[in-house]
């Protein structure tokens, strides 16, 4: 039969990685559904999370098997039959326009701040934690905010730029512990309304604005967590920008995930159910983008750091579902865990990475060192 072929098949796959299925271990996968063999052969990665999220299987660990999976590269040897068409659209549109850029926003960040403010503790960053001191989720968190600041060597007086700002929490760090003035964009409704609200009798301007439209001065920026949306279509433009705003003694910091290889697209699920139009840079990518534009004084990657900030997100979500909003039923309630496991597998297996890049236009007099 077809079917015990597909099987047999999937399971010759699945031991490569060390994976049983129907085994006792944590991390060996439970088959609830005979057709996922199948499934997962014609359409690869897509079909490994919506088989989750359909509840054809289960497993003890989900972190830990798909690590496996990532480890023994079965993503790189199983495709389905859409990605080819998707690699093409990526490399022959631009799906990072000024018309799309707001779907992530409408599609993920604006999915509700309850959800959010129970996954990410006492500051609603959205971004990796900074646990070189830190014992919990929320120290992390105010720990990359002061690295952040302490990078950009803020001073009292200075007028700061937030690229992607989120919730707020950044500019209001900045500006209560820093003495900054500054301005914060986003391309997310919910986000802008929270971030108004929070820094609200602060020098704070929040905007909903692509940051394609800003031309003003500021003495230094920073952007985390919001260039994985930009597009490699779009990164030279995105440096053009920070360039063009900044004066020649100015510093810029971008915080983003990267990842090893120079690809033009996400994976398919990723795309599907979690960020839209969304891409990991490379540092070629980068590299090339900048060039003639920035001088590079500093390439900070502590993307470990993003495996236990993401289990930190896994467990305060988990602890609070029962008290969240009756529309994230169980479906989505599976994607989600599918979402924080399978980044928590690509960083842990060091496929991700999470950058921070300090850039001056023309250069620091006598060197710069960046505070760790």
């Amino acid at each position: 039969m077809p079917q015990r072929r597909f099987e047999r098949r999937i399971a010759g796959l699945f031991e490569e990685a060390d994976v049983r299925i129907g085994g006792d271990r944590p991390w060996d996968i439970q088959v609830h559904d005979d057709h996922l063999y199948a499934r997962l052969l014609a359409q690869g990665s897509l079909a490994l999370g919506e088989s989750y999220m359909d509840g054809w299987w289960d497993v003890a660990r989900l972190d830990e098997f798909l690590s496996r999976l990532l480890q023994a590269r079965l993503d790189e040897r199983v495709h389905g039959a859409g990605e080819l068409w998707d690699a093409m659209r990526a490399r022959l549109f631009n799906q990072q326009t000024r018309s799309r850029s707001r779907e992530v926003g409408l599609r993920h960040y604006d999915l509700g701040n309850d959800l959010y403010q129970a996954m990410l503790g006492q500051r609603l960053v959205y971004s990796c934690g900074y646990w070189r001191e830190a014992s919990d989720l929320d120290q992390a968190q105010a720990a990359k905010l002061d690295l952040v600041c302490r990078k950009l060597r803020l001073r009292p007086g200075m007028r700061v730029l937030d690229i992607g700002c989120g919730w707020g929490e950044a500019l209001k760090f900045a500006a209560e512990q820093y003495g900054v003035s500054g301005v914060g964009v986003t391309i997310s409704q919910e986000q802008a309304d929270y971030a108004r609200e929070l820094c609200a009798g602060l020098p704070i301007e929040i905007r909903l604005q692509d940051y394609r439209e800003l031309d003003e001065p500021f003495d230094a920026a920073f952007s985390i967590g919001m260039f994985e949306h930009v597009g490699v279509k779009n990164y030279r433009t995105y440096f053009e920008v920070a360039r063009r705003l900044l004066p020649g003694h100015g510093l810029f910091l971008l915080h983003s995930i990267g990842t090893n290889r120079s690809v033009h697209r996400t994976d398919p699920w990723i795309a599907r159910y979690i960020f839209p139009n969304s891409m990991l840079p490379s540092a070629a990518q980068i590299s090339q983008a900048m060039e003639g534009l920035f001088v590079l004084e500093d390439w900070h990657n502590f993307g470990t750091d993003y495996d236990r900030t993401l289990q930190a997100w896994r467990d305060n979500v988990e602890a609070a579902w029962d008290a969240l909003d009756v529309r994230y039923d169980e479906r989505f309630r599976r994607m989600w865990r599918f979402y924080l496991s399978g980044s928590m597998a690509t960083f842990r297996c060091r496929r991700s990475q999470l950058w921070q890049l300090v850039l001056s236009p023309n250069g620091v007099p006598g060197g710069y060192l960046a505070p760790r």
